[in-house]
């Protein structure tokens, strides 16, 4: 019984370490993507549509 007392002990561990990891791993990208924001490309789509229109 000792044996599985041990085992269930570093399975969960295990578990935390990876929902750690991935939880890191999430916040990493959310903040990659913030990252990239780009004031002068925001106006670009409606370039495609109307010419002419918010031409700078």
């Amino acid at each position: 019984m000792e044996f599985f007392n041990g085992a269930v002990n570093i399975l969960k561990i295990l578990v935390i370490a990876l929902a750690a990891g991935l939880s890191v791993w999430g916040v990493i990208n959310l903040l990659e993507g913030y990252g990239n924001d780009n004031p002068g490309a925001k106006s670009q789509g409606i370039k495609q549509f109307w010419p002419g229109v918010m031409s700078s």
